[in-house]
């Protein structure tokens, strides 16, 4: 009979490890180039067609019609230089906080959707309309909600790490 105990000491070593790399700047630099080249990915389909994505943030029924269009063409071209900003380094930071907070407002659009039981298609890398079942719809917005929570601590990420290396460069 081993002791309890036994075998779990390196096992919390390896998560103390793993969490002192996400607070490192070579994380924050990952992570900050990882979600850049999401945000820069979802950016394109979006700008290509602002009717299409006009669409998509029409069908959400969170935004008075007169603002449709405005977020249309504005959303895209914020996310690519956010995206932009956050792959090649200037303005990383604030890029890294602008990019959490459109998380969480996706995160809370496709979750007040969801709560209303109003299946929407996400638009998030696509404008194209895909033919599904509303239950598909459903269950693809669940997924986005988590993908998009996943992209929130990448960008947390990108962010906390990023201000810890400021800080020390500061003082």
């Amino acid at each position: 009979m081993t002791e309890p105990g036994i075998g779990r000491a390196p096992r919390r070593g390896r998560a103390i490890a793993l969490a002192s790399w996400f607070k490192s700047s070579a994380a924050s630099r990952i992570a900050a180039i990882a979600i850049g080249a999401v945000f820069i990915a979802a950016a394109i389909s979006k700008i290509a067609d602002p009717p299409g994505f006009a669409h998509e943030i029409a069908n959400y029924k969170l935004l008075p019609p007169a603002a449709v269009h405005a977020a249309a063409l504005v959303m895209p071209w914020f996310e690519a230089f956010c995206g932009l900003a956050l792959v090649f380094g200037p303005g990383r930071r604030t890029a890294g906080i602008l990019v959490v907070a459109l998380l969480v407002l996706f995160v809370a659009a496709l979750g007040t959707n969801l709560a209303r039981g109003r299946p929407v298609d996400c638009g998030c890398f696509s404008t194209a309309a895909e033919v599904r079942t509303p239950e598909q719809r459903l269950t693809a917005m669940r997924l986005a909600i988590l993908r998009d929570i996943g992209f929130l601590v990448l960008a947390a990420t990108a962010v906390r790490a990023g201000g810890k290396q400021r800080k020390s460069a500061i003082g």
